[in-house]
């Protein structure tokens, strides 16, 4: 996610086209792995439809970004805003859900939604102004990446059932 940030802030028509070109691989890959997973197991498992849902969703997704090659970047860069404002959303439901279980991460979970969100909205606010935009979409992809990688690092509490 930050690599792809720095190409598209250091060269915003080329990093379009290449995001364009892997983003469709990206969500293919695990739609097909959770599709995999709800045929071979998950069917026959408590809550295994989310699995099912969250393949067909972002296989939907992938094959809808697969038909967006023709397009200008406008464009492309209000549809990648708008998939962070949906992860954003996201976000802020864990963060609400891990409030009301007790866990201490909710107030990252929480921030990082909401500055999410504050990106999002900066960036279809100056839509019309290209790389006042991408520079903004480009900071928020950064700022997604380094929290990702620091929940990602962060203990977490094991509980046994005996």
């Amino acid at each position: 996610m930050t690599a792809f940030a720095i190409v598209l802030m250091t060269n915003p028509e080329e990093g379009c086209d290449l995001i364009m070109d892997v983003l469709p691989v990206v969500l293919m890959v695990p739609a097909v792995s959770m599709l995999f997973f709800w045929f071979t197991m998950a069917r026959f498992m408590v809550g295994g439809r989310v699995a099912l849902f969250r393949g067909v969703i972002l296989l939907d997704l992938a094959v809808f970004t697969t038909t967006l090659d023709n397009v200008r970047d406008v464009y492309i860069i209000l549809y990648l805003v708008l998939i962070h404002a949906f992860a954003a959303l996201v976000e802020l439901l864990r963060a609400s859900e891990a409030y009301s279980g007790g866990a201490s991460s909710w107030r990252l979970k929480a921030a990082h939604g909401i500055m999410d969100i504050a990106i999002a909205i900066a960036s279809i606010f100056f839509i019309h102004r290209m790389h006042i935009a991408i520079m903004i979409f480009g900071f928020g992809l950064i700022y997604s990446g380094i929290l990702s990688i620091i929940s990602a690092c962060r203990r977490t509490k094991l509980v046994f059932i005996q």
